[in-house]
């Protein structure tokens, strides 16, 4: 999905509850007083197909990426506070490594649990990465991964068969997202459930015909440190042909579409009640990675907003 973020642009509709519009391609919302999480209530959000299984694993597509993205964190991310503010690591503190690049040292968030009510600790990242070690996704995913232990709880070491000057790169792609070991298979391949499996801000509440319903997960570690989440439920829904999905934008039925083509950019550009912005701002990033709210945007100002997410050139 880091690639495809290259290629995309928002547009944000502002209503008026929305505040001004910003300068050099990104957009600015107005400040207003942080309050609690979750008090955004709930953003739909247009897909062009629904993820099958919701196993990070297997997330092929960006839409799978993204909402799986929500529900399950990979070790290594650079977590932005909704309303601006220095980022914090994720479930990986900080790292080291051998001098030949092969063993490298992650340590650990500590208090941090899964949905389900394990401990994240270095025995939970080490039935992942053997998970990795077996499966050819996993293999493809963070290549020459051979083995991993946990000298103590915070910390875990993953032993690679070749020089691995980029890991901690590798380690931050959403489909290594932790999974709970409570929610993996015997043999550690396949995943049980993705109900209560993961980390994340948000956790699966249902799932209907082309509809995914996510709901604030209370006991996020982030919330605490001031992270988000800014809504309380997200609900993704699959809708094929692009046109439709522009359509619904339009109409309000959704606040956020993704995968547009070229043709809709376009006309949203000439919309004046559209602002572009470009993904290198960063709120693109932080809505396709993790839809925790808009940076610097009040959570009652969504009930103002739509966004469309704009794929130019594949990716």
């Amino acid at each position: 999905m880091g690639r495809g973020l290259r290629g995309i642009l928002v547009a944000v509709l502002l209503a008026a509850l929305g505040a001004g519009c910003g300068q050099g391609g990104a957009t600015r919302f107005s400040g207003g007083d942080v309050l609690d999480p979750g008090g955004g209530g709930e953003l739909s959000y247009a897909i062009p197909a629904e993820p099958r299984g919701l196993d990070p694993l297997r997330a092929a597509t960006p839409s799978a990426q993204t909402v799986d993205r929500q529900i399950f964190e990979p070790l290594v991310a650079r977590v932005a506070p909704p309303y601006g503010g220095p980022r914090l690591p994720g479930l990986v503190l900080g790292w080291s490594h051998s001098g030949d690049l092969r063993v490298w040292s992650l340590r650990l968030r500590p208090g941090v649990r899964f949905q389900d009510g394990e401990p994240f600790n270095s025995a939970a990242v080490v039935a992942n990465a053997r998970r990795w070690i077996v499966d050819s996704a996993g293999q493809l995913a963070v290549p020459g991964l051979v083995a991993a232990d946990a000298p103590r709880p915070a910390l875990v070491r993953l032993i690679l068969a070749q020089p691995t000057p980029l890991l901690p790169r590798e380690l931050a792609d959403p489909r290594l997202g932790i999974v709970s070991p409570a929610a993996l298979a015997p043999g550690g391949a396949g995943l049980t459930r993705a109900q209560q499996a993961g980390t994340g801000p948000y956790q699966l509440r249902g799932r209907a015909a082309a509809v995914v319903i996510l709901e604030r997960n209370r006991g996020w570690w982030g919330s605490g440190a001031g992270l988000g989440p800014e809504l309380d439920q997200i609900a993704f829904r699959a809708v094929q042909d692009a046109g439709e999905r522009l359509a619904l934008l339009r109409e309000g039925a959704v606040r956020v579409a993704a995968d547009l083509d070229p043709a809709a950019a376009r006309s949203l550009r000439g919309d004046p009640l559209f602002t572009a912005v470009g993904a290198a701002s960063g709120h693109a990033l932080g809505l396709e990675r993790s839809v925790r709210g808009i940076r610097s945007a009040r959570p009652a100002a969504l009930s103002g907003v739509w966004l469309a997410i704009l794929h130019e050139g594949g990716g």
